[in-house]
């Protein structure tokens, strides 16, 4: 794959203060993604070119389909089923509960069907913040919740390989050094090469690495 071939488009001006979490939703041919701060849920139709939003009570930072209809969502620090038809939101779970400040950040749901999600403290400024106050979670479809570490500075991308038997994980200020144009690692996708596309926060890019030598292949 060579930059030439790739074709980079706009294809919503929503003015997101920051966007995140983007799900492709077959059935309705929609792109699902959040605006952590202004804690909304939006719906782009790609047949209507039409928006719709559902306004939340905290920062959102995540969302996933469900098997049985509507999404699931992380909504401070609660894993939230939400119904899209009523805009309403249900906890399942609650985590970092001795954390006041913390809140969840990116998730993502993996091929067993557990929802991955990982939590950081609030930031006083961009990737500034108390370190080490996260942790990775994944929430069961019996809405049991599994801890699997903590010390965690900004948990951000995560994906599996193609074989489901590797996890991959982004600890934004902690696990890969980019070089300096490039900022902080965020986002994170596998493509169908086993290749890693990863956004680079405050760069204004983004990267495909090779996850067997950790080196990009185009930027």
């Amino acid at each position: 794959m060579t930059m030439s071939s790739i074709k980079i488009e706009c294809v919503l001006r929503e003015n997101c203060r920051c966007g995140e979490s983007p799900v492709w939703e077959e059935a309705s041919k929609s792109l699902l993604f959040v605006d952590i701060p202004a804690k909304k849920v939006c719906r782009w139709d790609s047949l209507s070119k039409q928006v719709q939003r559902v306004i939340v009570d905290a920062p959102v930072s995540s969302v996933a389909l469900r098997q049985s209809g509507d999404y699931v969502a992380t909504v401070g620090t609660n894993f939230c089923a939400l119904n899209w038809e009523n805009q309403s939101t249900l906890v399942l779970a609650t985590v970092d509960k001795d954390k006041k400040n913390n809140r969840f950040n990116d998730g993502k749901v993996d091929p067993a069907g557990r929802y991955f999600a990982g939590t950081m403290a609030e930031e006083t400024a961009p990737a500034v913040l108390e370190r080490h106050q996260g942790s990775l979670y994944s929430l069961f479809p019996n809405h049991h919740v599994e801890k699997y570490f903590d010390q965690v500075d900004i948990s951000n991308g995560l994906d599996w390989s193609l074989d489901h038997k590797i996890f991959y994980y982004i600890d934004s200020l902690s696990v890969y050094k980019l070089e300096r144009e490039e900022q902080i690692p965020d986002g994170m996708c596998i493509d169908v090469e086993g290749k890693l596309w990863v956004a680079c926060y405050n760069g204004g890019r983004v990267i495909r690495l090779d996850p067997e030598t950790g080196r990009p292949t185009a930027k």
